[in-house]
């Protein structure tokens, strides 16, 4: 089983599809990346030499940031988004839609479910 950048790939998938799995690495920067060190696209994970996995593990480590690195660098930048107080810190902190989307209705992903308020109890009407 080839591991690269922490993560081990699974066996029995095409590279190009196996290196999506890796955080930060989607179909066309996999597609990169296999240009780079000159792999055919269609070869499954265990029909790769160690040599192959070398290149690829040495690519994605020099030229692309994946993994804890790039988790932190997006965690530290929506951090700095909540300190300076702009908008958009202000809707991640209130676990707001961040990018302008309506919230009168929709927005359940990001609310979490319903909270239901209780509806204020009357008192009788007067005859």
């Amino acid at each position: 089983m080839a591991r690269i950048a922490g993560v081990d790939l699974p066996r029995n998938k095409r590279v190009e599809i196996a290196l999506t799995y890796i955080y930060g690495i989607g179909r066309s920067t996999a597609r990169s990346i296999l240009d780079e060190t000159a792999l055919n696209r269609d070869v499954r994970i265990h029909e790769l030499s160690d040599e192959d996995v070398n290149k690829l593990r040495r690519v994605i480590e020099n030229r692309y940031k994946v993994e804890g690195a790039l988790r932190t660098e997006r965690s530290m930048n929506i951090k700095r988004l909540m300190d300076i107080g702009c908008y958009r810190g202000i809707r991640h902190k209130k676990g707001l839609p961040v990018r302008g989307q309506r919230t009168h209705t929709n927005a359940r992903t990001r609310k979490g479910p319903r909270k239901t308020v209780a509806g204020r109890k009357r008192a009788p009407a007067k005859k």
